[in-house]
């Protein structure tokens, strides 16, 4: 069972990961220093819950492994993001629907996650649940205002809503690690979640004047260790200095 404990903190804790490293890649960069400062805020926000979880999932896989190993040390295929939270930041309008996309699905699996069995991953929802309330209605906030904004806003916003839809479904598939994590009472049934996200998503941009995407088809795989060509990128960034430098510590 730990093996399946471990592998599922990691379906959890990557897409925290890569989201986080994606906003840190923004700090400096916000379009006014109120906005950027929230941002990396968030940033710091999940790559705190990020340490919960990967300190956990230390314990659990033993072999001297560290919150670093696990992070940093790890090949692209071993990561378990959903590929929505890997998307690059195209520009401001892509940032706040990958975060809006993601927040909303993400507040709705900690409410749950609170209920586990397992103690400690209960402890870090409890604790994240406040914080991710906060990042919901950020870019919540921020898809009204520019969705209800001028031409050019909400033109930006229906471009990245159109691109970025077709990831929002991996979020509802269950790997082999889920299924028996939700069947010893640990983990979160994440199907149960599809239809309130939809609901409360859709209402989000029907508020903000942007059309719901007519697609059939939904791209997955990162929750199989498949990711999209950024994932890479992303981690020769994220991972340069602990392979450069290995077992360096500040």
């Amino acid at each position: 069972m730990k093996e399946n404990q471990y592998k599922y903190i990691l379906l959890v804790a990557d897409n925290s990961l890569i989201l986080a490293q994606r906003l840190g890649e923004l700090c400096g960069h916000g379009p006014n220093l109120e906005t950027d400062i929230a941002l990396t805020n968030i940033s710091l926000d999940l790559f705190g819950q990020v340490r919960s979880y990967y300190q956990y999932a230390a314990k659990l896989m033993g072999n001297n492994a560290t919150e670093d190993s696990i992070a940093f040390l790890r090949k692209e295929h071993e990561y378990r993001n959903v590929l929505l939270v890997e998307q690059p930041n195209t520009d401001f309008a892509y940032t706040i629907v990958r975060q809006f996309l993601f927040d909303m699905y993400h507040l709705l699996f900690l409410q749950e996650l609170q209920k586990s069995k397992d103690l400690t991953l209960s402890a870090i929802a409890a604790k994240s649940v406040k914080e991710v309330s906060y990042h919901r209605r950020f870019s919540s906030d921020w898809i009204k205002r520019l969705g209800d904004g001028t031409e050019e806003s909400n033109r930006r916003v229906q471009n990245a809503v159109d691109d970025l839809w077709v990831y929002t479904d991996e979020l509802f598939h269950q790997t082999e690690d889920d299924i028996a994590m939700v069947k010893e009472g640990i983990g979160v049934d994440v199907t149960k979640l599809k239809n309130t996200y939809y609901e409360q998503v859709k209402s989000i941009l029907e508020e903000a004047a942007i059309a719901i995407p007519e697609t059939a088809y939904f791209q997955k795989g990162g929750k199989h260790g498949i990711h999209t060509e950024h994932l890479g990128y992303l981690l020769n960034d994220m991972q340069f200095m602990q392979r450069t430098y290995p077992n360096m510590e500040w």
